[in-house]
C-alpha cells in the first residue's frame, strides 16, 4: 500500500489532494468537503490541515513517475 504523502496536484499544500489520491476519492470533492468542514467545525479543520501540512511528507517526482508507469502496466 502506498504511503500517505502530499500531492503535487496542489492548490495550497497538497494535503487534500494527497488524502484523496491515497484513498481513491475525487480530489475536487475532497476539497469541497474540507471547506464545508472548515466552516462547520469553526476552524478546527484548518488547524488539522496545518498539522497535516507539517507532518505529511512531500511526494517526489520519481514516485509519481513510478506510480504512473505501474498504473499503465496494470491496465
Amino acid at each position: 500500500m502506498a504511503k500517505l504523502t502530499r500531492s503535487n496536484n496542489k492548490i495550497l499544500a497538497g494535503v487534500c489532494a494527497g488524502i484523496a489520491e491515497h484513498f481513491g476519492f475525487n480530489v475536487s470533492a475532497m476539497r469541497i468537503v474540507f471547506i464545508l468542514l472548515l466552516f462547520l467545525t469553526f476552524s478546527a479543520a484548518g488547524i488539522a490541515y496545518i498539522i497535516l501540512w507539517i507532518i505529511m511528507p512531500t511526494r517526489n517526482a520519481g514516485e509519481d513517475y513510478k506510480e504512473r508507469m505501474q498504473n499503465r502496466l496494470n491496465k
